[in-house]
């Protein structure tokens, strides 16, 4: 019976073309259920006998046997590649430490080398940007001193045809203004003050000294003396003292100033610089004490909502005051809120080159502060190019008083107001200028002068005067600069 079966289980697994196969269910003849399964040879028409059957059953097991060999060689070729892997394994572990530090020092050498690769990267990236910078900076300022080199040639040629006509014999008669002049300045000149041709002329004047303009005391001294209020007139400019340097390309020139009138929290130190290198200038550096100014380290930056122009901005009790850019425009910005509280546009005024000071840099409109509060210097084209003074209201920036002057704005460097008057600076970069003219808006009368100014630096773009420190502050090529100055009894 096991040869049978066995038989069958062959022919079962040989059976891969068998077409059919049947499974029959019956009782057997004690009546227990018997099944049977039959399939059909492929390829024998009859079943082997006896002897056939045991060959068939002798060749299975042969078969069965040498599968056995072959899977036990599977199994010893398996442990063999298991022994090899894990001898790998054991090699790759027993590796000597030196090459494994020596491997480690090339990758951190390798992450140094891509590290510093960035650096250098991101400041070349940097250096790039910076030199864009200076150099829309620089076209900026060709484009200005080209400007400035066709206004000098103008006036040029307008000074060599005014000499021309003079040597002619066309001079102007002047009118009698005697009466018209105080005491104190009839023996200055003789000109007709109100005559444009005056300004013109101006080189070609005799110098007088501030002795002779001067009133003396009996005892034949110069009164060094001032009014009572503090006022009087100026007589003496001293030497330049310099504070700060400007770091970059961008401080050519700017604007510096403290409030002559501080209000809280400012105090008489806290003190405002603006770099106006530039066509989009808004910074506003703060410093509490003087001396974060002169380290330079600002304790705040304000952003102005809107682009200033040139250097004609001051601060006076606690509000920023500044010609918008490239407007006639007026505008008061609260330092401490950080709003604008007024705007006011000053009828006719000249702007963005129209008339500005001899150096140029756009000064057509000048903030000023004296012991009166706070002024505009400006000119007009009904002016003809004359210095323009108004007098605003420091709330709404309201223009509550204007004088004219005979003085041609573009004929002189810069001006500020002490006292009620103006005074000029004949030149911007010569070493040894001069204060040159004042208005006095008490008299409606101008006078020259010829007060010693130095321009250390050779670049003056801006010369304020302070009540509070009854000094000049000035920036000169780079540098931020005071003057003492002394004053007289009028």
């Amino acid at each position: 019976m096991p040869a049978v079966q066995l038989l069958l289980l062959a022919c079962l697994v040989w059976d891969v073309g068998a077409r059919t196969a049947q499974l029959r269910k019956a009782n057997d003849r004690n009546g227990r259920c018997q099944y049977t399964f039959s399939v059909a040879s492929p390829n024998e028409s009859s079943c082997p006998e006896q002897g056939q059957a045991m060959s068939v059953i002798h060749n299975l097991q042969r078969d069965s046997s040498t599968q056995r060999l072959d899977l036990e060689a599977t199994k010893a070729r398996l442990s063999s590649l298991e022994s090899l892997i894990h001898q790998l394994s054991l090699d790759q572990a027993a590796k000597p430490q030196e090459t494994q530090d020596r491997l480690q020092r090339e990758l951190v050498t390798l992450k140094q080398e891509r590290d510093q690769l960035e650096t250098q990267t991101r400041e070349l990236e940097t250096t790039y940007s910076n030199l864009l910078q200076d150099k829309s900076v620089l076209e900026e300022e060709k484009k200005r001193l080209r400007q400035e080199n066709e206004n000098l040639a103008r006036r040029l040629e307008s000074s060599s045809q005014e000499v021309a006509r003079l040597r002619r014999g066309q001079c102007p008669q002047t009118r009698d203004t005697a009466r018209d002049v105080p005491l104190g300045s009839r023996e200055v000149s003789t000109w007709n003050l109100d005559t444009l041709a005056f300004q013109e002329l101006k080189s070609e004047l005799t110098e007088v000294p501030a002795s002779r303009i001067l009133k003396e005391s009996p005892s034949g001294h110069l009164r060094s003396r001032e009014g009572a209020n503090g006022c009087g007139e100026l007589v003496w400019v001293g030497e330049p003292l310099t504070l700060r340097t400007a770091e970059t390309i961008t401080g050519k020139y700017g604007v510096w100033m403290r409030d002559p009138k501080p209000t809280y929290p400012y105090t008489r130190e806290t003190t405002w610089r603006i770099d106006t290198v530039g066509t989009d200038v808004r910074q506003v550096f703060e410093y509490d004490l003087i001396s974060q100014f002169m380290q330079g380290y600002p304790s705040k930056v304000h952003v102005l909502p809107r682009p200033l122009e040139s250097t004609g901005a001051v601060v006076y009790a606690g509000s920023l005051y500044f010609q918008g850019a490239e407007s006639r425009t007026v505008i008061r910005y609260e330092l401490n809120t950080e709003t604008v509280k007024a705007e006011k546009e000053i009828p006719g005024a000249g702007y963005h080159g129209q008339f500005p000071y001899s150096w140029g840099g756009y000064t057509d409109i000048d903030m000023a502060v004296d012991e009166s509060g706070l002024w505009v210097i400006y000119s007009t084209d009904e002016a003809k190019g004359a210095i323009v003074l108004s007098k605003l209201n420091p709330e709404n920036l309201e223009l509550e008083q204007t004088w004219e002057t005979n003085i041609r704005k573009q004929s002189v460097a810069n001006a500020f107001i002490i006292c009620g008057t103006l005074y000029t600076i004949s030149s911007y970069s010569s070493a040894d200028a001069t204060v040159n003219f004042a208005y006095d808006t008490a008299t409606g009368i101008s006078k020259t002068l010829t007060i010693p100014f130095k321009n250390r630096y050779k670049y003056s773009s801006m010369i304020d005067y302070n009540p509070l420190e009854k000094k000049l502050f000035a920036w000169d090529n780079l540098n931020m600069v005071t003057y003492d100055i002394r004053l007289s009894k009028m």
